[in-house]
């Protein structure tokens, strides 16, 4: 009988928009049906938790599994800041101590297969190939989060014929207005786009849209969209880095 890989425990940050929340929702419903896919003769284990805002949180979410059940939370985050260094950390703590065996996956970015998903989306806003470009994220105060988001903004920079400049919803510099006024001060002829580097819908992504950009991509999600192949692709990828690198602690 072909052992049962450690549960995929994907993770979220959580959020209070209904159309995040079915984005969000979205993802995990691909990503569940693609473990499937992948493991069709001893399919793991899948949950969705969040760290903020929604319910289950992520100790409630593993007492779902069966007991002692190894797990792989995968972050459903796009950069790797408090969420996954402390709150995550001390769920995976908190588990190991009740007997859980619970390794944590890298963050969704950097990852240039994002970059392709970016650009789809500032094409199906209307952008042109030339336009300056913002690259909207949230922001944190962990300064590796802030390392992975001006990796991500060099990486669509370089997938851009136009311009590409950063700026932050919060925590970090230079916020994201202050970005949209220097590229449009710095191109005052062209439409500027501003690319949100957000994983669904929701007060960031308003936020983005009260810049008044001239074009304003969607999310990386929709809720009224199946999940980009992409991301699907990553959040498996994530899975099987973590229980490869752990494999000792998860048999």
């Amino acid at each position: 009988m072909t052992q049962r890989p450690p549960a995929l425990v994907a993770v979220s940050h959580g959020t209070s928009s209904p159309e995040g929340r079915l984005a969000v929702r979205g993802l995990f419903d691909a990503v569940a049906a693609a473990v499937a896919e992948r493991y069709p003769d001893a399919t793991p284990s899948t949950r969705l938790g969040h760290v903020d805002v929604e319910q289950p949180d992520v100790p409630a979410t593993l007492a779902t599994l069966e007991p002692g059940e190894p797990a792989v939370i995968v972050p459903l985050l796009l950069s790797a800041g408090y969420h996954v260094h402390v709150d995550l950390a001390e769920a995976a703590t908190e588990a190991a101590d009740a007997g859980r065996a619970v390794v944590i996956a890298g963050a969704l970015g950097p990852d240039d297969r994002l970059v392709t998903v970016l650009r789809r989306r500032l094409v199906e806003a209307g952008a042109g190939d030339a336009d300056p470009v913002v690259l909207a994220v949230a922001g944190s105060s962990d300064a590796r989060a802030v390392v992975d988001c001006r990796d991500m903004a060099a990486r669509l920079a370089a997938a851009s014929a136009g311009p590409v400049s950063l700026g932050f919803l919060s925590a970090a510099e230079p916020r994201l207005p202050d970005a949209v006024a220097a590229a449009r001060a710095e191109h005052p002829a062209s439409r500027l786009a501003v690319a949100s580097y957000l994983l669904a819908p929701g007060y960031f992504q308003d936020l983005a849209a009260a810049t008044a950009p001239d074009v304003l991509a969607e999310p990386v999600l929709r809720h009224d969209d199946a999940a980009p192949a992409e991301l699907v692709a990553i959040v498996l990828d994530r899975y099987e880095a973590a229980r490869a690198a752990a494999s000792d602690r998860l048999a």
